[in-house]
């Protein structure tokens, strides 16, 4: 069987592994980052009176939105994905495969889900006259490639160091809320004092936040320095995760 083939048999089975036994399915995982978005909006938009900076037409649940669900899938997949290896001792230990298979079927299938679900909540807010530039969509869903590939080189990092450091999934949730944090996925650039804004482009985050703004909110641009920026990075990080994963895949079987 080949790469690709096995690849999707397993993407098949960490889809359907992630509904088995569950009442609503599927639905759940559309359905949780919906409620949150309702709860942060209720928080910011009613009691803390957000407000989207330099514009009276943006509202702050569209602002909010189109960047928590990519978020959301990137954040979940670099999660999950870290106590893949882990997770599946026992079939490593019996079959011979390539171990990378697992973490690439577990990162597609969190991006597989949000993407749904964020292409559900683009065409509401499209429908709801929420400010959202249609013409920008496609270009939007693309930009989900390099975010997958970058969760992807994350994830074969940390699943391969999770073998042996058993506590890093448990770090890595904290570190993750502070990642995001410090991406303007809750606000905007300019409300950081000036000295401040510049360290945001250190987040690699950063860049897909404001870009998915940009080409559906019309909020802000896309300068082809960070699009070069945030491209080469995402490919380091996809090479280095390769290497440092087939680097330790020799001496998985010693600590599972």
């Amino acid at each position: 069987m080949s790469v690709v083939a096995l690849t999707l048999r397993f993407f098949r089975r960490t889809l359907a592994d992630r509904f088995a036994g569950s009442f609503s399915g599927g639905l759940w995982a559309l359905f949780q980052p919906l409620l949150q978005l309702a709860i942060t909006s209720f928080v910011f938009v009613h009691v803390f009176k957000a407000r989207v900076p330099g514009t009276d037409t943006l509202g702050y649940v569209p602002f909010l939105a189109i960047a928590l669900w990519p978020w959301t899938a990137f954040s979940e997949a670099v999660l999950r994905s870290t106590t893949v290896i882990q997770d599946n001792a026992a079939l490593i230990g019996k079959v011979a495969l390539p171990r990378e298979v697992l973490v690439v079927a577990s990162v597609a299938t969190s991006f597989a889900i949000h993407m749904v679900g964020f292409v559900a909540i683009v065409l509401i807010l499209a429908v709801t006259g929420q400010g959202i530039h249609l013409a920008g969509f496609v270009p939007a869903i693309l930009l989900y490639i390099p975010l997958c590939a970058l969760a992807l080189g994350f994830a074969l990092i940390f699943a391969a160091v999770q073998v042996f450091v058993r506590d890093l999934a448990q770090a890595l949730g904290q570190v993750l809320s502070l990642l995001m944090f410090g991406a303007p996925v809750y606000y905007d650039r300019v409300q950081l004092p000036e000295q401040f804004r510049g360290w945001l482009d250190a987040n690699p985050f950063t860049f897909y936040v404001e870009s998915f703004r940009a080409l559906l909110l019309d909020h802000g641009d896309i300068s082809m320095p960070a699009l070069g920026i945030a491209m080469t990075t995402t490919v380091a990080v996809l090479w280095v995760g390769h290497r440092v994963f087939r680097r330790l895949d020799a001496h998985f079987e010693d600590f599972l």
